[in-house]
């Protein structure tokens, strides 16, 4: 019965995140017919159909979609890992980290292009090794990494206010837009190296399920079976960094979504522990669908992390409420 109900969950996360596409390609100022999408997205549309699809709407659904893949596996690493619902990369700093570097590579290096993403991926990894460290005794403790991450994240957030108020009001402006988390001005080039990056990181996020899922039985019974529980837990948090890295190098910081994804695949496949492929569609879901909202706000094109801080804030809220919510 257990699998069967998180066949159909998964199935039934797989067909939202399908009708999310449908309509993200199809609604919009050049409105095209669901029935015209196979044709167009085989290369046989008008050329109005192929502006819209193709030139507009593809890409941006494309790397939203990638995003919400990265942030969804991230925020489960590391919430399985650390045993702990606030272990999420933009609660921990990570985030702010990527972004703080991206924001010095945009208005203190003038770096474009690929430039700003490479930024951030270092940016993400080098506060990952600082929070690390700092918690580091004889192994990695949930509740000390937790909170050595908010205090970091808190840094990040002062030092990027510090980085936009010195900088040019037209440099400012475009580096703020950035560090609310966007994916409506896709670059092909940059969404290519979160594609990459992610054919490497989904099958390791994937394999670890396994020993993730012994790591919970405490370190004991991991080490009878075979799993060493500092290297798991290393490899494990290194590789939801990564993913939280990469995904705020191409879009920046999409809040939330790393948080929730991890709880609303558990909840709806009915089943604890690390539930990769579930949390991957979820966080998909989210940004997909938080991205067309954005897109149709009247006349103002909202950043998708607006939306999903919307979203997500109220669960904060609601799990700082709970007298078991921030519990190691």
């Amino acid at each position: 019965m257990g699998r069967r109900r998180r066949a159909l969950a998964v199935s039934g996360l797989a067909a939202a995140v399908l009708l999310v596409g449908v309509l993200s390609l199809s609604l919009g100022t050049i409105p095209v017919p669901a029935t015209r999408l196979p044709a167009v997205l085989a290369g046989h549309g008008d050329p109005l159909e192929n502006l819209a699809v193709l030139t507009l709407r593809l890409p941006r659904w494309t790397t939203g979609a990638l995003v919400g893949v990265a942030l969804g596996l991230a925020g489960a690493l590391f919430q399985t890992t650390l045993r702990n619902p606030l272990a999420s990369p933009d609660i921990l700093g990570i985030s702010g980290g990527a972004s703080v570097a991206a924001v010095t590579a945009m208005l203190v290096f003038h770096a474009t292009g690929v430039g700003v993403p490479l930024a951030a991926l270092i940016g993400g990894a080098v506060v990952a090794a600082i929070i690390g460290l700092l918690s580091w005794r004889e192994g990695f403790a949930g509740q000390r990494f937790v909170l050595i991450g908010i205090a970091v994240a808190f840094l990040a957030s002062g030092g990027l206010s510090y980085l936009i108020t010195r900088a040019d009001v037209r440099a400012a402006q475009q580096a703020l837009a950035w560090t609310v988390g966007s994916v409506s001005d896709p670059s092909w080039p940059e969404t290519g190296l979160l594609a990459a990056a992610l054919v490497v990181l989904v099958p390791l996020a994937l394999w670890l399920a396994v020993p993730l899922r012994v790591l919970a039985m405490g370190s004991d019974a991991a080490h009878g079976l075979g799993v060493r529980p500092v290297a798991m837990t290393v490899l494990a948090t290194a590789t939801g960094v990564a993913l939280a890295s990469v995904a705020t190098a191409v879009a920046g910081p999409v809040a939330f979504v790393a948080f929730v994804a991890a709880p609303i695949a558990r909840r709806i496949v009915g089943a604890g522990g690390l539930q990769p492929v579930a949390s991957a569609l979820t966080g998909v879901a989210l940004v997909t669908a938080a991205d067309f909202v954005a897109a149709r706000l009247g006349d103002f094109q909202a950043p998708v992390g607006l939306v999903t801080g919307v979203v997500g804030a109220p669960y904060l809220l609601w799990l700082l409420t709970r007298k078991d919510g921030i519990g190691a």
